[in-house]
């Protein structure tokens, strides 16, 4: 009786064990629950309110930057932050580029970056113009901070209004240009975002 009541006690603090480590890691697949949690909160912006954003800081109609920002929503998706600034550019053959604009995510606040980069195309001249650029897989505001290549074969042109790709670690921008600020042809290239402005543009 004694034996039997040493087994059913030893059985019964088992099950007890096993059943409290399932409910401290139940469903852990071996990822930090951290970065998850961080990534699954981040918000994003629909077409509807980049259409807006976009046509109003552009000044071009939206029934035409629409179909540029819809032509990035396929491609890409809901973006998770968005940079409205200006920029300067001039070229002959290869060029420069530099821009200064705050770049804006939902549940934070603004923050101000730079970039600047060499560019090569068939273009040449200068220009100043505005740009609103759309950010993807960013989850926190300093993962801007890098140098971002163009993407080949990425630029579109419709209405005035062009985009095109840049592409690092993951992290895909994609900035929109109208009128003579587009310089397609200067597309390949790179971008690199700082906090501060940097004359150097390598």
């Amino acid at each position: 009786m004694n034996r039997r009541s040493l087994i059913a006690s030893g059985l019964a603090t088992l099950g007890a064990s096993a059943c409290a480590s399932t409910g401290t890691n139940g469903g852990y697949n071996g990822a930090d629950p951290g970065v998850g949690q961080e990534q699954r909160s981040i918000e994003t912006y629909t077409v509807g309110e980049i259409k807006q954003q976009t046509s109003d800081f552009l000044g071009v109609a939206a029934e035409t930057v629409g179909q540029v920002v819809e032509r990035v929503f396929r491609d890409q998706g809901e973006p998770t932050a968005y940079i409205a600034g200006e920029e300067g550019s001039g070229a002959v053959v290869a060029g420069v580029r530099y821009g200064r604009g705050l770049m804006y995510m939902k549940d934070r606040p603004e923050m101000e970056v730079f970039w600047q980069g060499p560019t090569i195309g068939f273009d040449w001249g200068g220009n100043a113009s505005r740009v609103f650029t759309l950010c993807y897989n960013l989850h926190y505001p300093d993962m801007i901070f890098r140098r971002y290549p163009g993407v080949d074969g990425s630029a579109y042109l419709i209405g005035g209004v062009g985009v095109n790709y840049q592409r690092a670690d993951g992290i895909t921008l994609a900035p929109i240009r109208t009128g003579v600020g587009l310089r397609l042809g200067a597309s390949i290239g790179y971008l690199s975002y700082s906090r501060e402005r940097n004359a150097f543009p390598f």
